[in-house]
């Protein structure tokens, strides 16, 4: 039988390592500093272009990256107790843990449990950590869907685990938490978010941030831009959707961004068929943006309409849904608006990530914004005033704007938009159409070669109309999907002055990019991580760990470069031999 430990022996042998380690937690200064040594936040930095400034690791040296450690032991927790399924039958109770009782893994730590469930959903597996792992000041926070963790990042224990009993509903993957000073924020999918003591996982406050029985799901990050937690949530229905500011010290509401229109007089109301239809048009906010601290602007993507196939809409744009939207993230108003897919009607989210840099334009430095969305554009734009620089199509036989062939001339609005064609609406007697050609995974961007990183999907399918009444197919209903034809999934490389694609290398999936001054590439590849030379595409090096569930990190431990990577395996941390 294993000895069972007390939560408090833990804590307090626990305590000073992390005191050592931890040390005054994270400087909000220090979010703002382009990538380096640290991973602060989900993209690494606020600019969110992946981008780190270590050479270390090389194109040369990249070949010679050992592991260091592995740890594959590490389990959510699950069953109406927080038992996981490491402990044995072995539980201790949480001082002040509201009744909840915690297990030991095989790299134990204390537990502590929130939540309104009783644990009887959650599921009792492996970890699988999504979205962004911070690393700071010697630990790794990372996250899976219902639990948050602290790992010492030189030897892979686990310093603690939070684990939130999950009430049920939509649960699809999170983007990781994000912290300020000592506290973690996390976003759960039964719409609270937390704030956790970053020293032991203890919770200072929490806030529900969208009505539960309405089902909307949280995942996004929680990002920290200066005095302000800025949340988002996802809803496949037809509720309200919006994004908050939240007071870092308390959780209560600082601001909220209502995505559409939700009254007489309100922007973007004109180009809905009503109000009603506005006030629950979708546009939803479910991954993170970026943020630039000249302007005070923050920059992220919305959803797709609803409902998201059928008419009911009007005809007009259904602002601002589909749209990158600058945001003044001290009052929350919009200064300028860009929307990659007007009057969508394929559920082609624009809420991929936003990446900044001050680079030349056409003979002028700019300040720029570049984005890639679900539809297969590719769009660079002058980031202070929302100008509109260039637009390029991705993908094999991305046809819903134009004819298939690539090289077909663009169907362009006059603001650069590109301008769907009906035709290839879904319809009873079905339309051929090209599915996603990227999707959430966040893209990257070198300034060193130019070229800016994404995955891109090739496929066709017919697309049938099944419900054409909008009141019969609320949210994601309404359409059917018949036979199709797929080619394989690449990472572009692409000049983004010309929005030309460089160069294509074939993958089997994709779940982020990473590059780095020293030029090389991670990413996801067959079975576990893989490096290409950013400039060419060239392989340099792998490992078979399993396939990824988070983009690959590199920051610095003790002074030497290291690369995690989180797969479904478990956290693998890599440093040059």
């Amino acid at each position: 039988m294993k000895q069972i430990i007390l939560i408090t022996s833990l804590l307090a042998a626990v305590a000073p390592a992390v005191l050592a380690q931890g040390g005054g937690g994270l400087d909000p200064s220090d979010i703002l500093k382009p990538l380096s040594d640290q991973w602060t936040s989900y993209s690494g930095d606020m600019s969110g272009k992946r981008y780190s400034a270590l050479k270390q690791v090389n194109v040369s040296t990249v070949k010679n990256l050992s592991l260091r450690w592995a740890n594959t032991n590490i389990t959510t927790g699950c069953g109406p107790n927080g038992t996981g399924p490491a402990s044995g039958g072995a539980v201790a109770p949480v001082p002040g843990g509201g009744g909840g009782r915690g297990a030991p893994t095989a790299a134990p730590g204390p537990l502590t449990v929130g939540g309104f469930g009783n644990g009887d959903v959650n599921t009792c597996a492996p970890a699988r950590f999504g979205g962004g792992i911070l690393y700071v000041n010697g630990v790794l926070y990372g996250a899976s869907i219902n639990d948050v963790y602290a790992i010492d990042a030189r030897d892979g224990s686990m310093i603690w685990h939070y684990y939130w009993k999950f009430r049920g509903g939509t649960a699809t993957g999170t983007r990781g938490p994000s912290m300020w000073h000592n506290y973690i924020f996390f976003e759960l999918h039964d719409d609270w978010v937390v704030c956790l003591d970053a020293k032991t996982g203890r919770e200072v406050w929490k806030k529900e941030i969208a009505p539960f029985e309405m089902q909307y799901f949280s995942t996004n990050v929680p990002l920290v831009i200066g005095n302000h937690v800025i949340v988002g949530t996802g809803n496949d229905t037809d509720q309200p959707a919006y994004l908050r500011a939240l007071d870092p010290e308390t959780g209560e509401p600082q601001w909220t961004f209502y995505s559409t229109a939700q009254k007489a007089g309100d922007p973007g109301l004109e180009t809905w068929a009503s109000l009603d239809a506005a006030r629950h048009g979708g546009g939803t906010s479910w991954i993170p943006g970026s943020y630039d601290p000249d302007t005070h602007l923050y920059l992220f993507g919305t959803g797709n309409p609803t409902p998201a196939y059928t008419q009911g809409r009007g005809d007009g744009d259904n602002l601002y849904t589909d749209c990158l939207i600058a945001l003044d993230v001290e009052t929350g108003k919009m200064k300028w608006y860009f929307q990659p897919s007007p009057h969508d009607t394929h559920d082609w989210d624009s809420t991929q990530t936003p990446i900044l840099a001050d680079a030349m334009f056409n003979g002028r430095m700019r300040k720029l914004v570049m984005m890639a969305t679900r539809n297969g554009y590719f769009f660079v734009l002058d980031r202070v005033t929302g100008e509109h620089l260039l637009t390029s199509k991705l993908g094999l036989v991305n046809n819903y704007a134009s004819a298939v062939q690539p090289d077909s001339p663009l169907h362009l609005n006059k603001r650069g938009e590109p301008q769907r064609n009906p035709n290839k609406d879904a319809t009873i007697a079905g339309s051929l159409v090209n599915g996603d050609v990227l999707n959430y995974p966040p893209p990257t961007f070198s300034p060193d070669t130019g070229l800016f990183y994404v995955h891109e999907q090739n496929s066709l399918r017919i697309s049938y109309l099944l419900e054409p009444d909008p009141r019969g197919s609320m949210g994601l209903g309404g359409i059917g999907s018949g036979g199709g034809a797929s080619w394989p999934t690449y990472i572009d490389a692409i000049d983004y002055k010309t929005g030309k694609v460089k160069w294509r290398h074939e993958i089997t999936n994709s779940v982020g990019l990473t590059t780095t001054a020293g030029g090389v590439l991670f990413m996801s590849g067959s079975g576990g991580i893989e490096a290409l030379e950013a400039a060419t595409g060239k392989p340099l090096w792998h490992s078979e760990i399993g396939q990824l569930t988070s983009p690959p990190e590199t920051f610095l431990i003790d002074g030497k470069q290291h690369v995690l990577a989180a797969s479904s395996s478990g956290l693998f941390m890599f440093v040059l031999n």
